[in-house]
């Protein structure tokens, strides 16, 4: 009897929770409605988006944000769409990886892309140090920067453990420049005096979203487009062996950390430490779904559904970032946040017009 009581008096208390849940998640959907609405404005007059949903919809919630502070009331579902909804966001993009294509791109170029993103890596992290950003915006900067943009910054973020005034920070001056490189890219082609193969390597190594390096490249012609996607995949790619190098990084800390009076003591264990305790539940997920992809397990017609479910995750978490985030917190950083990230910019483009010249 006392366990069926037990029982009966957790379901509610489940319910409730549930339903505590509901009015922030609503209140970040009508924002992603809206977003995704500005976004089908924006493909229908100029055929493609220069500022995609999920910046729009994180503008949309500082917005709000700005006017109106949410209470206690809707909280919990804003939390729950910034980390939780965001965690099946990533695991779900797995499913739309094939190792095998990346591969038949050839190893030189495979190499050049994975070398570029290695070297802007440390060097926008380091760069953002020295400007005296803290060490999480500075994983946030380096990882958009020389990975993909506003789709790193998300996928980075609940590894890190970052507050949404970060990844906003990070979020919001990222966009701004992923869309001034969609509409100043192609002026260097007559400049360099780039061939169509060059232009498309140039804009997928610098462009940070894959909807931008169309954009950008469109207007060189199908080749360049073709090449800049390609290009963009793989770099896109690189962002699973980062993320997970990253969660190793943070639970080995984590248990460096909480073991250190252990050791002390004199009391050190030898363990072994179980991949699933130190790789987050959906980093695994996003591994698991890419390896079916690659094995051909997952179908085709699935793909669409799932990335689009992926997608629209993302700008509901995004939604619920900019609901949380406090504007006075962005203008205490927002110059050096401004300074790294456009220097890093600047030092991939000079780094990547280096490398396209070994690419006639």
């Amino acid at each position: 009897m006392p366990e069926q009581e037990q029982d009966q008096g957790q379901k509610p208390g489940a319910l409730r929770r549930i339903f505590r849940l509901i009015p922030g998640i609503l209140l970040c959907g009508m924002v992603t409605v809206i977003s995704l609405g500005i976004q089908a404005a924006e493909e229908r007059v100029f055929d493609h988006p220069y500022i995609e949903a999920l910046v729009v919809a994180i503008l949309l919630g500082m917005a709000v944000r700005t006017a109106w502070e949410p209470s206690e009331r809707w909280r919990s579902g804003i939390a729950f769409s910034a980390k939780q909804l965001l965690e099946v966001a990533v695991m779900l993009l797995g499913a739309s990886i094939s190792f095998a294509a990346i591969l038949a791109s050839g190893w030189l170029l495979i190499g050049a892309i994975a070398a570029t993103v290695v070297i802007m890596l440390a060097v926008s992290y380091g760069l953002a140090r020295l400007l005296g950003l803290k060490a999480k915006l500075a994983i946030l900067i380096a990882c958009g920067n020389s990975i993909c943009g506003n789709s790193a910054i998300a996928a980075v973020a609940p590894v890190i453990e970052a507050d949404g005034d970060d990844i906003a920070s990070s979020i919001s001056f990222t966009a701004i420049l992923g869309v001034l490189m969609v509409l100043g890219l192609p002026l260097l082609i007559p400049l360099l005096k780039l061939t169509a193969t060059q232009y498309g390597i140039l804009a997928g190594l610098t462009v940070y979203a894959v909807p931008q390096v169309l954009a950008a490249t469109v207007p060189a012609g199908i080749v360049s487009t073709q090449i800049g996607t390609l290009v963009k995949l793989v770099r896109v790619l690189m962002l699973g062996p980062i993320v997970v190098a990253l969660s190793l990084f943070v639970a080995r800390r984590r248990k460096a950390s909480t073991g250190a009076g252990a050791a002390e003591e004199g009391t050190a264990k030898t363990a072994s430490i179980s991949p699933f305790k130190l790789v987050p539940w959906f980093i695994i997920g996003f591994l698991v779904l890419a390896a079916l992809r690659s094995f051909q397990l997952v179908p085709d017609i699935a793909i669409a559904p799932v990335t689009k479910t992926a997608a629209i995750l993302t700008v509901v978490s995004m939604a619920a970032l900019g609901l949380g985030v406090d504007v006075r917190v962005l203008s205490t950083v927002g110059g050096r946040v401004t300074a790294a990230v456009t220097l890093s910019l600047m030092l991939l483009l000079a780094l990547s017009i280096g490398l396209v010249h070994f690419f006639k």
